[in-house]
Formats: C-alpha cells, structure tokens, sequence
C-alpha cells in the first residue's frame, strides 16, 4: 500500500511511446499493441492515463521524432508531461498531476526499459508510490554495441528484479497485460 496519505487511486503511466524512441526497438508493435489495450482497458474503468513525452537534442519538441506513435493518441484532458531527463518526475509537473488526480498507485509502461522506464519506477517508488510494472508492455532498442545485454535480457532481468522489489508501506511487482484490473491493481 503507498506510503501516500489520501492517494487511493491508480494511473496508468505511458512513458515515451515516440516515433523517436521506438521506431527501433525490440518487439515494437507486441509492445505498442499491448500499450493500446492497457490504454483502451484503463479508460473503460476510468482510470486516469497520464502520457510522458521526452524531449533532448535527438528529439525536439514538436519534430516527428517527439510525437507519441500513430498507433496511440491521448485522449482530451488526459495529462501529458513533458520531461528532459530519465526519471519522469524529476523537474516535471509529474508529482503534482498525480497528487491533483489522488493517485497512490503507478501502472507502468513504454520506452526504453532501461533508461526512462527503470528510472521512472524506481523514482516513483522513493517518493511513496506503489508501482506495477507491464512486464510485456516494455520495450527498449539495441544497444549491445555499447556493451549492453541484448534486449530481450534487459527486458527480462527488469522484470524480474522488479518482481522482487520491497520497501516498507509501498509494494512493486509485474503483470502481463491481459491480466491488468486496474480496479484491482494487485501486485504479484
């Protein structure tokens, strides 16, 4: 349970679905597709989707690059954030949005497992969020010849380190996408 006092409710986080980020990426249409549907679900049980869009030299704001892929669009009034940096909260308007929303609980999903994604998660989960990972909902590009693993191993090993993550009055977890009840949020 967060440690967020009157913070009952769950988001769905979308971070960084860009054409920039994963026109490259490992499985990138499973991925997309499963992102959809988690979108399509958490609207029907009206569950806020939050949207984060991230912008740098390689990905300027308002290029092709920047928008959110073809495949999703956000809907009007669901919140975009706009962010420079890997943690989705850090110097962003994150923290306020889900504090407006009541949102104690993250449901986690997009781009790029091991920068943004990581990041994201495990920023949510200092600051007293709960957070489920989508653990087919995640994706990232290769970059082995940076002396990365593959990325089907990066993939996997998050999703099993955040599996077992653990911290006193928050808990953390994965999830397939069909098994997402955003009413029910449990974690496993």
């Amino acid at each position: 349970m967060t440690t967020l006092e009157n913070r009952p409710n769950t988001a769905l986080l979308v971070i960084d679905v860009q054409n920039g980020i994963v026109a490259t990426t490992h499985d990138r249409d499973a991925v997309v597709a499963n992102v959809r549907s988690l979108v399509e679900k958490a609207r029907q049980e009206r569950v806020p989707v939050v949207w984060v869009q991230h912008s740098d030299e390689e990905l300027p704001k308002g290029g092709r690059a920047w928008q959110i892929v073809p495949e999703l669009s956000p809907a009007a009034g669901e919140p975009i954030v706009e962010k420079l940096y890997g943690d989705s909260f850090e110097a962003t308007t994150l923290e306020s949005v889900l504090d407006e929303l009541g949102v104690g609980r993250l449901v986690v999903a997009g781009a790029q497992t091991d920068v943004c994604v990581r990041s994201t998660l495990h920023g949510a989960f200092t600051r007293g969020y709960d957070a489920l990972l989508v653990s087919d909902a995640h994706t990232t590009e290769d970059l082995t010849a940076w002396g990365a693993p593959a990325p089907e191993q990066v993939i996997a090993h998050t999703n099993l380190y955040w599996r077992f993550q653990s911290a006193p009055g928050r808990t953390a977890g994965t999830i397939e996408t069909k098994d997402v009840d955003f009413r029910d949020a449990v974690m496993s």
